[in-house]
């Protein structure tokens, strides 16, 4: 695996829909080392950290294949960065990533945490209401990534997996349950148990199985 871009951006405001919108999903690529700290990539900043950031949500990764396969289904070339993503990784095979696996990247160890889930800024980055529908179909939701070791990043470096989880629930699993799967409670259950889950997802699992 190799990290062929790393893009960091600040919020801004933007017309969208009619009404001015914050947001920080416009990112764009930066030459030469960036660091990775506990909560985010040196120079990058969330719009809204109660959903993006954070210790469990501080680098985000898309899949430089997912891109290959966007601009076939799209019918459009589309600009380094489109997703909002920090680190773009060419071989990172992301529907097999398990919530818990470790990478190093660069000189950083990141460890899987969840899924992007679809959201509106989506359909305003991409100019079209209808990217956050077509995002959720098309199930490539890229990879929140909690850091366990801050280091220096740069566009080139190798990415490899250095430690696999035990427990192996995907991190698209997780995708399954909260936008395609609601009933199955025991997929919800066992990924509610999960020792490496983030807190708030966990809650959130766990809310549903009291509720039903």
């Amino acid at each position: 695996m190799r990290v062929e871009t790393v893009a960091v951006g600040v919020p801004r405001t933007v017309p969208w829909n009619g009404r001015q919108v914050r947001t920080s999903i416009f990112k764009f690529p930066v030459s030469g080392p960036v660091a990775i700290r506990r909560h985010n990539l040196e120079g990058d900043r969330q719009a809204d950290p109660s959903v993006h950031g954070g210790e469990y949500k501080a680098v985000y990764a898309y899949s430089s294949e997912n891109y290959d396969w966007w601009r076939e289904a799209l019918g459009r070339d589309l600009e380094p960065a489109n997703f909002g993503e920090n680190l773009t990784i060419r071989g990172l095979d992301e529907a097999r990533v398990a919530i818990g696996d470790v990478f190093r990247v660069g000189e950083s160890e990141l460890e899987a945490v969840a899924p992007r889930l679809p959201c509106r800024k989506l359909g305003l980055r991409f100019g079209d209401p209808h990217m956050v529908r077509r995002f959720a179909g098309a199930r490539r939701f890229g990879i929140y990534f909690r850091v366990v070791k801050e280091g220096i990043v740069r566009a080139g470096d190798s990415a490899e997996r250095i430690h696999a989880d035990p427990e192996g629930s995907t991190v698209y699993d997780l995708a399954r349950v909260f936008l395609f799967d609601r009933d199955d409670r025991a997929a919800i259950r066992r990924l509610a148990g999960h020792p490496r889950i983030d807190p708030v997802t966990r809650s959130e699992l766990t809310e549903r199985l009291v509720d039903r």
